[in-house]
């Protein structure tokens, strides 16, 4: 089995904010590889939890990387200009804080965080 270490995102399909979210992660977790679950608006679908089968189909991936890639840490990402969430920062920021609540309540032993893009793709983490 590789040892190197293993952090997860929870990422819109967006690829404008795969390379700088992944970047961070690796840099500030000290991880070498990021697995990648993507979604059009991820942390609308994990706080609103509308559609059952799109929230079970990202808990499904998440514990694909935590329990055979032993991740430790796992980032839900919104982001601007999101096409898949088409809606302000202020309510992005709530349905990050909401997803984090979500991702947590599934019980992995995992660090979760929030992060926020900025329209210069720029990362900023969600307290």
């Amino acid at each position: 089995m590789d040892e190197k270490k293993f952090g997860t995102v929870i990422n819109c399909m967006d690829g404008r904010t795969q390379i700088p979210v992944n970047e961070w992660i690796r840099e500030k977790y000290s991880v070498d590889y990021v697995d990648t679950i993507t979604e059009p608006g991820p942390i609308k679908i994990l706080t609103e939890g509308l559609n059952e089968t799109q929230v079970e189909s990202i808990k499904h991936r998440l514990s694909i990387s935590v329990l055979k890639h032993h991740s430790k840490v796992v980032a839900v990402v919104g982001h601007h200009d999101c096409a898949g969430n088409p809606v302000d920062k202020e309510r992005q920021m709530s349905q990050i804080v909401g997803a984090i609540k979500t991702v947590k309540s599934w019980g992995f032993d995992i660090l979760v965080i929030g992060l926020w893009v900025d329209e210069n793709w720029k990362i900023h983490e969600v307290k």
